[in-house]
């Protein structure tokens, strides 16, 4: 079986799906490797790197023709479709239940797909969890882009010109990224509060040294570890409950999201006029439009003092780590799947029922 590893298209994102280290493994198993040229440059990994342990380094239409599998990070898109050919296996975050349309096309072009975004939260499935092994990442990344962009510093610190008080840091949202940013944040000497719609983080958040905002008669249980849309009367509930942490925080980090669905609007416009002058805010559901009004993905807006950046849970500014942390998923994903280096399709597997989107053109979800 040979693997073929695309370079990333989408913009702003500097990640390869598999790094040199893991496509020395994949080679150390049986399988063989080609690489798209410069798919790795960004995020430091050299061509010659891939060659060193024994991939192929070709041509992006070479890829696509040899390969058996093709991976990538973001979704296939049309121009991706229009090179790949019937009985390839397709390997991505494929958001399918955003992406219709290129499922369509797959289908209609018979290949198989296998979505990392559909990852099952199974404790068998942990080691290929590709959302939380790069939101674990982007919830650091927060916390340190925020201390860059604040204009004082994280810790309690007392010098002979005087006592300069802690920082007050606020998130939302206790998931992953949630809880790498409150263990961040900690670690820098800043004052923490924390929220989440499921009552179960309570506990998770306070182990690591955070103040829980516990949201009367909220019980969100969230049942397979993926949060759930909030009813308008508890979204109320936590506005309210929230907003004087909100109105006192220096730094604030949103990580709210909801599989498949727009992120949670969970501070207005309104709010943000009521925030600490020099506040900062980051946003790491923009690329679901959002948890604050006023996010743009991938750009800082300035309102009333207010600095807000617009990002992603995906942390392509930490394309080095991120990439092999994706590529160890990546890797353990593919052993789970094949024998022999062989697909065996075990659609009585839960890692192979939720992830497998398309097979050989059939859709496989509703």
């Amino acid at each position: 079986m040979k693997i073929g590893i695309l370079k990333e298209t989408q913009k702003g994102d500097k990640r390869v799906s598999i790094s040199p280290r893991i496509a020395s493994q994949l080679i150390s198993k049986g399988f063989e490797v080609i690489v798209e040229e410069g798919a790795g440059v960004k995020s430091s990994f050299k061509n010659s790197y891939y060659r060193e342990i024994g991939a192929q380094v070709e041509k992006r239409g070479v890829v696509f023709k040899e390969a058996d599998v093709l991976v990538k990070i973001n979704p296939f898109d049309r121009e991706d479709l229009k090179l790949v050919r019937k009985g390839q296996v397709l390997i991505a975050q494929l958001f399918h239940r955003t992406h219709n349309d290129l499922i369509l096309e797959m289908s209609d072009l018979g290949v198989s797909a296998f979505s990392m975004d559909a990852m099952p939260r199974i404790s068998r499935a942990q080691e290929m969890d590709v959302l939380s092994s790069q939101s674990n990442l982007a919830g650091y990344k927060a916390v340190i882009l925020g201390a860059f962009l604040m204009k004082r510093i994280m810790p309690l610190m007392m010098t002979a010109a005087g006592t300069i008080k802690p920082a007050r840091v606020l998130i939302y949202g206790v998931g992953v990224a949630g809880l790498q940013a409150i263990a961040t944040a900690k670690r820098l000497g800043a004052l923490v509060t924390a929220t989440d719609i499921r009552p179960e983080t309570k506990e998770q958040a306070e182990s690591l040294g955070a103040q829980f905002i516990l949201v009367e008669n909220g019980r969100q249980i969230s049942g397979d570890g993926y949060a759930r849309e909030a009813t308008q009367d508890f979204a109320e509930k936590q506005k309210k409950a929230v907003n004087d942490s909100l109105f006192a925080a220096d730094l604030v980090i949103t990580t709210a999201s909801v599989p498949g669905k727009k992120a949670p609007l969970l501070i207005t416009r309104e709010q943000v006029k009521k925030m600490k002058n020099g506040a900062v805010l980051i946003d790491l559901a923009a690329d679901q439009g959002g948890n604050c009004e006023l996010s743009k993905r991938h750009k800082t807006t300035i309102y009333k003092g207010v600095t807000i950046v617009g990002t992603t849970i995906a942390p392509e500014s930490v394309s080095t780590h991120a990439s092999d942390l994706y590529a160890k998923n990546i890797l353990n994903f593919i052993l789970h799947l094949t024998s022999g280096n062989k697909f065996h399709w075990d659609m009585e597997d839960d890692i192979t029922r939720e992830t497998l989107i398309v097979r050989d053109g059939e859709i496989l979800i509703d």
